[in-house]
């Protein structure tokens, strides 16, 4: 589907914000702190697991009461997700993973997709114009190679303490028995009905005789789905990449009803999940690590913090403007490197070690004031990089989750999977539904006379925004483990988690709450309307930012804290955002 844009509030600087701008319905709006009706915390020192909705996250701590590990419990939840939140992720999408032990041992792996080898920087190319991203994202030549499988099997090997087949349990019995529509899947499927129903098998799940989207509560069957899953768990993931499934994702690819496009079988025979090397940095007496590129949502994070250090934002308080002006400038210069040096590095230097340099964050840093703003600002010139690339235009993924689980042994799996748009492509293949993750590259291969770094190539892996992490304490103990769902504004989110849990001691919970501010391309500074931080705009205005506007967002972040509670005693609690029907679930 194309971008959601709040047409009477921005021009087109604001339209980055996409679908996490889409107005949620009022009864899924954060109200204070803890939203009327959410479900309980979730504390338990031998695990927990959050996720986006309940029953995901209730299939990852069944894992954790069978004596399965946090990878173990991970993958159960996102094949959980494929079935009850078929709009944001699932097996015809793809991820990345974060890892964290007692031990302070960190591991990160790339499970994003792959274009074809029948890609071109010109695919987005029709008669010579570019595609708009609206029209580029149905049917087959947005669709990359799935990964999540090959992620899931790669890092259960490595990781997973149960048998293979018993991840699956939960979601063959969802998708089987059914499960009920909730408000946020009956939201979408209203406004992204088009991509909802392009595809007959889509239609048959999620609509009725009449055309209409099923409303909230239909119990919906999925035995296609089941059937899927049934087959990968008894024979494995090669089983979803070869034989008769990857000739259904070819052939629904390349007969696709919008945008056909080639996809061999060879292409999903070879592609592979990879090991990365984690992104780390310091941030006051904490060490955060996130997942590198492709993903550039890390490094952004990253960025943003190491320029925040220098500003006492505890003393600030979150309920300053100031505080929120020096969030947003950071953002802003670290948007900008994000747009111009990150992309898949088996394909462009990207320069990883220069943007996470404390040197580099101190000269990015010294351009922020607290009395004025940057509004238009411009990419450094980090150690290590080449000017001879362009700047790229940001695309952003919106049809997204995170969740996380901490296991027994203090073990954590920070996952954010993505299908991109809501419901991908709109081609369904075996009951899920297929990506449109390659409209994550730049659509046009060049911009101001360069080739720019992020742009289609065959086998090369799309940038992302998203950002899993995990926060390791003074004390060498796992101390937050956090991600979120919403293409442009997941590293904001992360942020927004880490600096309110850490610098301004709100519980994750709160943390998540709180509204948000954040920059977008042109000047442009949202902030999140609906909550106590629409009434710093004027204040927000005066410190010289060109645009101020306020925003509805869709936004959708989960966590897991390491906190103490009675008698002192430490324990692990899950959080979910109160916009959401997430949860936190204990074994």
């Amino acid at each position: 589907m194309a971008f959601r844009f709040v047409r009477s509030l921005a021009p087109a600087a604001l339209l980055v914000l996409a679908q996490a701008c889409a107005p949620l319905p009022n009864a899924a709006r954060p109200t204070t702190a803890r939203a009327q009706g959410a479900p309980p915390l979730a504390a338990d020192e031998t695990g927990v697991v959050t996720a986006a909705d309940p029953r995901a996250a209730a299939a990852g701590a069944e894992m954790l009461r069978l004596g399965g590990s946090a990878t173990d419990a991970a993958i159960a939840t996102m094949l959980a997700l494929t079935v009850v939140e078929p709009q944001s992720s699932g097996i015809g999408g793809g991820g990345f993973l974060v890892t964290a032990d007692a031990s302070g041992k960190v591991e990160s792996y790339d499970g994003r997709e792959m274009a074809p080898a029948a890609a071109t920087p010109d695919w987005f190319k029709v008669d010579g114009k570019v595609l708009d991203h609206g029209d580029a994202v149905p049917g087959g030549r947005s669709v990359g190679v799935p990964g999540n499988l090959r992620l899931a099997a790669l890092v259960h090997a490595r990781k997973g303490k149960l048998p293979w087949r018993v991840l699956f349990g939960p979601a063959i019995r969802l998708a089987g028995d059914g499960f009920a529509i909730t408000p946020r899947l009956a939201s979408t499927l209203s406004f992204a009905s088009g991509i909802a129903g392009l595809d007959p098998a889509g239609r048959a799940l999620f609509f009725g005789a009449d055309g209409a989207p099923l409303p909230v509560g239909t119990v919906v069957r999925n035995p296609a789905l089941a059937a899927t899953f049934e087959k990968i768990a008894a024979l494995g993931a090669d089983s979803f990449y070869l034989g008769d499934n990857a000739k259904a994702i070819a052939v629904k690819v390349g007969t696709a009803p919008r945008n056909p496009a080639p996809m061999s079988t060879a292409d999903l025979a070879g592609y592979k999940a990879k090991p990365r090397d984690p992104v780390c940095g310091r941030y006051r007496v904490w060490r955060v690590c996130s997942m590198g590129p492709p993903s550039a949502g890390g490094v952004t994070v990253l960025q943003t913090l190491g320029m925040l250090e220098r500003f006492d934002l505890k003393a600030l308080g979150g309920a300053s403007p100031t505080a929120w002006h020096l969030i947003a400038e950071a953002e802003r210069l670290a948007f900008a490197d994000r747009d111009t040096w990150l992309a898949d590095p088996d394909y462009a230097p990207v320069p990883t070690a220069g943007l996470i340099d404390p040197a580099y964050f101190a000269a990015r840093s010294a351009l922020i004031s607290d009395k004025a703003a940057i509004n238009n600002a411009a990419p450094g010139m980090p150690a290590g990089a080449r000017d001879s690339l362009a700047m790229a235009a940001p695309i952003h993924e919106h049809g997204t989750t995170h969740f996380a689980a901490v296991d027994r042994w203090g073990n954590a799996a920070s996952y954010t999977s993505t299908i991109e748009s809501a419901f991908g492509s709109g081609l369904v293949v075996g009951g899920y539904f297929l990506n449109n993750e390659l409209t994550d590259f730049n659509l046009d291969p060049t911009r101001n006379g360069k080739t720019t770094a992020n742009r289609v190539e065959a086998g090369k892996r799309p940038r992302s925004s998203m950002s899993p992490v995990v926060v390791y304490g003074p004390d060498g103990h796992l101390r937050l483990i956090v991600g979120a769902a919403g293409g442009y504004t997941i590293p904001p989110q992360v942020i927004r988690v880490i600096i309110g849990t850490l610098d301004w001691n709100l519980p994750a919970r709160e943390a998540i709450a709180q509204g948000i501010v954040m920059p977008a391309p042109g000047g442009t500074l949202a902030v999140e309307a609906g909550t106590p931080l629409a009434a710093m705009v004027p204040a927000l205005q005066s410190l010289g930012h060109a645009r101020v506007v306020a925003v509805p967002m869709r936004l959708k972040a989960n966590a897991i804290e390491w906190v103490p509670g009675e008698n002192g005693k430490y324990h692990w609690v899950g959080a979910a955002d109160p916009r959401s029907e997430g949860a936190s679930v204990s074994p």
